[in-house]
């Protein structure tokens, strides 16, 4: 396992390599040797050292023992500065995200793969904006301290920046997301400002983008190539000045992965792009069994829901199929003095009839 530092150290021989640069605001040249940016630790103590900002005037660590407080998009980001790392699960109905949010995690994910876990569909491109903003306020409902993200759908904001717009405010108003998360890099920058302008955070995602698979011929892990790696930090880059909450990374190598942790001052959220991301994150049905199709390499299964359903299920149908259920324990009763009412009423009735 290579260590943070030797992991950058590696990365920017390799960068130096290439004809073109980064500086650490994102400017490119052509010709010059490209510059890394400051590391994480760099990048946490000359935040640190700047005093007055909103982060150290507003915000410090919650003590040992207070109540759980609200996450919000400071609070993430003061995770970052502070080197604790982000968790964060997906949820789509109000039991499990009570449950995830009670389990405290950081950030809860109404993502757009409630097409395939919940409603059935091959991929996400065929879930509606409707149906993301049904299962956005189900989830609303069981989240009281966990910071809430809504996927916007494909088509929600791909045709103009009006529908963008008012797609996302619908999101925080109707559905009460507290960020929307958006697919794309430096080509959604400028809508992502406009988004963000109207008082709205954003969360980017780059990499192995789901939405453009048809574009991508598949489920590929992104940014093997210098080329493509240099496409990766500039969508990185311009998200980071564009302003977004944070940038969840897809799909992409590990290396990778933390070259762009360390040049970008927001968070990261990984998800198949290695420990070096600020923040990590896994489809709920992924980690308890729930999802029927091969699960992708980097998930890790911590519970079989699965089994425990179909066990379940299973000894119900049997308990009614011979009559072990319900029992008289789980029968409700008639009062003992209307019991002796309809005893004698019966009663009567037979004596008639005989």
């Amino acid at each position: 396992m290579l260590g943070l530092d030797k992991l950058k150290n590696t990365a920017s021989q390799k960068w130096r390599r290439a004809c073109f640069s980064v500086n650490y605001k994102g400017s490119t040249k052509e010709g010059q040797a490209c510059t890394i940016s400051p590391g994480v630790p760099e990048i946490r103590q000359a935040l640190s050292a700047q005093g007055g900002g909103a982060l150290g005037d507003t915000l410090s660590s919650t003590p040992i023992g207070e109540p759980r407080q609200k996450i919000t998009v400071a609070t993430l980001k003061e995770k970052k500065l502070r080197g604790e790392p982000i968790t964060c699960l997906t949820a789509y109905d109000y039991a499990t995200a009570r449950l995830v949010d009670e389990a405290s995690m950081d950030i809860i994910l109404v993502g757009d793969s409630v097409a395939q876990t919940m409603l059935g569909y091959e991929n996400t491109l065929a879930v509606t904006l409707e149906e993301m903003l049904h299962h956005t306020r189900a989830v609303r409902r069981g989240v009281k301290h966990a910071f809430l993200v809504a996927d916007m759908p494909f088509g929600s904001f791909h045709v103009t920046a009006d529908d963008a717009l008012r797609n996302a405010t619908r999101f925080v108003k109707e559905g009460g997301a507290e960020a929307v998360k958006m697919e794309g890099g430096k080509k959604r920058a400028e809508l992502i400002r406009r988004v963000i302008d109207a008082e709205i955070p954003v969360a980017g995602h780059i990499g192995l983008t789901p939405q453009s698979v048809n574009l991508m011929g598949g489920y590929k892990v992104q940014g093997k190539t210098l080329s493509a790696i240099e496409e990766l930090m500039h969508d990185a880059i311009a998200l980071d000045r564009a302003g977004v909450a944070c940038i969840y990374l897809e799909g992409i190598p590990r290396e990778v992965a933390a070259m762009i942790t360390a040049e970008v001052s927001v968070p990261t959220i990984g998800i198949g792009a290695g420990p070096e991301c600020d923040g990590q994150v896994l489809v709920f049905h992924d980690i308890v069994n729930l999802n029927f199709g091969p699960p992708a390499k980097f998930v890790r299964q911590y519970g079989d829901a699965a089994k425990l359903i179909r066990n379940a299920v299973e000894a119900f149908r049997s308990d009614v199929l011979s009559r072990h259920y319900p029992s008289d324990d789980e029968s409700y009763h008639l009062p003992k003095e209307t019991r002796q009412a309809l005893e004698t009423v019966l009663e009567r009735k037979r004596s008639m009839r005989s």
